[in-house]
């Protein structure tokens, strides 16, 4: 192998071990992220700190929510075996505020991307041969009326 060749090797290398330890890390923040939020929520928070509980632990699916129900009443477990070894246990509530935080942020997430204005005076609308499908758009309306001509979206 040429030494070019065997330098170009190891520039491959490095850069897909670079990669694979960003996306380590973005991984690892994301599930921080989230257990954050669990905590927020009302879940409790358990370390897997003897054999018995990390023995446990690995019986669980990791980073997925269980439910369990015991004596009549409903907890959702999260377990994580690799950023803060441990459990995340809720009961009905805490669970319920979880999920209405992510929709919450599902909204907001898609609100920012859908909100973005185009400010650009050089944009010619026209240009894109929008004329007919213009006709059923009156700002007076609030919105679009596909029936009154256009292309339907």
């Amino acid at each position: 192998m040429s030494t070019k060749s065997h330098t170009k090797t190891i520039a491959g290398t490095v850069c897909i071990g670079l990669l694979l330890l960003s996306s380590c890390a973005s991984s690892t923040q994301r599930i921080a992220t989230k257990e954050d939020h669990l905590a927020a929520a009302g879940f409790a928070f358990r370390l897997a700190d003897n054999p018995q509980r990390q023995a446990m632990l690995n019986k669980l699916p990791s980073h997925r929510f269980v439910r369990r129900i015991h004596d009549g009443q409903t907890f959702y477990v999260y377990a994580d075996p690799t950023v803060c070894d441990c459990l995340y246990v809720g009961d009905q509530k805490a669970f319920s505020a979880y999920q209405l935080y992510r929709q919450q942020k599902a909204l907001a997430d898609e609100e920012q991307e859908t909100a973005t204005d185009y400010q650009d005076a050089t944009w010619d609308w026209g240009g894109w041969a929008m004329g007919p499908a213009w006709a059923g758009w009156n700002p007076a309306w609030g919105n679009w009326n596909p029936g009154m001509g256009g292309y339907g979206w």
